[in-house]
């Protein structure tokens, strides 16, 4: 049974976000030397929050199949990448967006030869479960009157991948200045997520995958694959990566892996 660190929070917001991210890099730090205190290696992968359960599940299947053993640690893509910058010892990335995939290989921390678009995914806008709202999303639409009053929740939207799409489909649509000022920024996807499933928040955009596995929220609309970056999954060997990652790296874009990553709703390449 692989073992998983799952890092998620409540919303956070100017200071309060930065503080968070610092404890949250301590925390990471501490998978890091969880992962070496052991007897047998492991291959550690850090990973964006959305994989957080297929990747579990994927790293199940692996170790029931070679007795390979793999740690996980997940949070918004750039944090990790940031981590990964600050310390050694991590074998796998798969981020959910090119920027912070980017960072670490402008800077040599990848493999650039191992480089490759693993998954898409889709933004959509969720209510909670019992939601009544419906709302076409279409250049200029009533976003703001359909929040009445309360926030929107969304993933911080200048450091993390599902923000970051949340901001850019939200302005090619024009509605970004109207709602700029209710938003309810997360430390990742999935903390924007569980807002919205615990009812803190009357709308919210994550990624489709996330609101497949999360009961309490319904799809409210999917923005149109044009009003934002294309949402791509890379993944990479990190320059350090010791013996045994580069097959695991494989096994995830092997048949068994895809199967399971087009069952939680990702698109496979």
């Amino acid at each position: 049974m692989s073992f998983a660190r799952r890092l998620s929070g409540t919303i956070y917001s100017g200071a309060i976000y930065i503080v968070a991210a610092l404890y949250l890099g301590v925390a990471l730090a501490l998978t890091w030397s969880q992962a070496y205190a052991r007897e047998e290696p492991a291959i550690l992968v850090f990973a964006a929050a959305s994989l957080s359960n297929v990747l579990e599940e994927i790293g199940d299947a692996y170790e029931s199949q070679t007795g390979n053993k793999v740690i996980f640690s997940f949070a918004g893509s750039m944090t990790i990448a940031r981590q990964i910058s600050l310390s050694s010892g991590v074998d796998v990335f798969v981020s959910a967006d090119l920027v912070s995939t980017d960072y670490l290989e402008q800077r040599g921390l990848i493999l650039s030869s191992t480089r490759e678009n693993l998954l898409q995914n889709e933004l959509v806008l969720v209510a909670p479960e019992d939601s009544t709202t419906r709302l076409a999303i279409t250049p200029g639409f009533a976003l703001a009157d359909a929040l009445d009053g309360g926030r929107l929740a969304l993933a911080n939207s200048v450091s993390v991948p599902a923000g970051r799409y949340a901001k850019a489909a939200l302005s090619s649509l024009g509605v970004w200045d109207e709602v700029s000022h209710l938003l309810a920024e997360a430390e990742d996807v999935r903390a924007a997520l569980s807002f919205v499933a615990r009812g803190g928040a009357p709308l919210g955009i994550v990624y489709a995958t996330d609101a497949k596995i999360e009961p309490r929220v319904q799809i409210v609309a999917r923005f149109p694959s044009n009003t934002h970056p294309p949402i791509l999954y890379p993944v990479a060997l990190t320059s350090d990566a010791r013996p045994g990652a580069e097959e695991f790296l494989e096994y995830l874009k092997g048949r068994q892996a895809r199967m399971l990553f087009e069952n939680a709703g990702f698109a496979t390449f």
